[in-house]
């Protein structure tokens, strides 16, 4: 992967404050119950509460970020947000689903989709997910502790509007769901999708 910087814990802005947040070398995140982010598509509500911490992301930048987290609440979540207003934004990671973990994103343009595969095996270690921006396209990434990167999503991605991107958590059904995100770096975005 290409040469990547640091970004600090206090370089980014929250979409909704976390009821905490403690920051040391890591980041430890806990989330409001009920939070998340959902538009419409099969379930018919709009939920627009996740705690996702944001900088700039540029056509052209990747952003990665590392976490941890217990895993046992039904819809627990955490990985990357994408957002370039409340209409068009992207959340991929990690979701705890019937009695699963899975890894996927949901890509929105006025109503969510949802694409999802189990990395049960996943469950106790620390996860990484990249997305790369293009013109065109995100490309997300993800992979657990040091394995080989796994290709999540190629997602359409308007070029021309300015994005922010950083960690994300929520808890759409319980409290006390705490994060540790232990990274969060830029660098230049893949260039190659295979």
């Amino acid at each position: 992967m290409p040469e990547s910087r640091m970004i600090a814990w206090n370089d980014g802005t929250w979409t909704h404050a976390p009821e905490s947040v403690v920051i040391a070398e890591h980041l430890d995140a806990t989330a409001v119950e009920g939070s998340d982010a959902w538009r419409r598509t099969a379930y018919g509500f709009i939920h627009d509460s996740e705690h996702a911490l944001l900088a700039p992301l540029a056509v052209g930048e990747a952003m990665e970020v590392s976490f941890r987290a217990p895993w046992d609440g039904q819809f627990d979540q955490a990985g990357v947000f994408v957002r370039i207003d409340d209409e068009h934004w992207v959340k991929t990671g990690v979701e705890y689903a019937d009695d699963h973990l899975g890894l996927g994103a949901v890509v929105t343009a006025g109503s969510s989709d949802w694409s999802v595969g189990h990395v049960d095996d996943w469950r106790d270690s620390e996860i990484t997910v990249r997305v790369s921006r293009w013109a065109d396209a995100l490309i997300v990434r993800a992979r657990a502790d040091d394995g080989d990167w796994r290709l999540v999503r190629v997602a359409p991605f308007d070029g021309d509007s300015s994005a922010f991107a950083g960690p994300f958590l929520a808890a759409p059904t319980r409290a006390g769901l705490t994060v540790r995100f232990t990274r969060w770096e830029r660098s230049a975005a893949d260039t190659d999708l295979h």
